[in-house]
């Protein structure tokens, strides 16, 4: 699978997690995501996480071929943690480029008044 065919926008990440056909996990850090609240149907899980690779592995029940979506704010974190996921043996590793915020890559989750559920730590 190339980069662009693991790109997902953010109105087809939130219907694939309402579906249940990928895990959405928002790699951003805890005052982003108390700042604007995490995507409807994410896991919140920093990448700068020490055990980041383990809380990934338990959302996945251990299951390599499960879909992941990844976001961030504009698309610079969730491409680094796709390709690190991707060489740790994901199979199934999409990058909602445009992030939260938005950027080059789309207006983003929050500009397009997508449902977001508020952090609680």
């Amino acid at each position: 699978m190339n980069y662009n065919d693991r790109i997902l926008s953010s109105e087809i990440a939130l219907e694939k997690a309402n579906q249940n056909d990928v895990i959405l996990i928002d790699v951003r850090r805890p005052d982003e995501w108390h700042l604007t609240g995490i995507p409807q149907k994410s896991y919140p899980i920093c990448m700068s996480d020490e055990d980041f690779l383990g809380k990934v592995a338990q959302i996945t029940h251990y299951n390599q071929d499960t879909p992941i979506a990844i976001i961030c704010a504009a698309g610079g974190r969730s491409a680094r943690v796709v390709n690190a996921l991707s060489e740790q043996g994901y199979n199934f590793v999409y990058d909602v480029s445009e992030g939260m915020m938005g950027g080059a890559n789309g207006a983003g989750w929050i500009n397009k008044g997508l449902p977001v559920t508020p952090y609680q730590s």
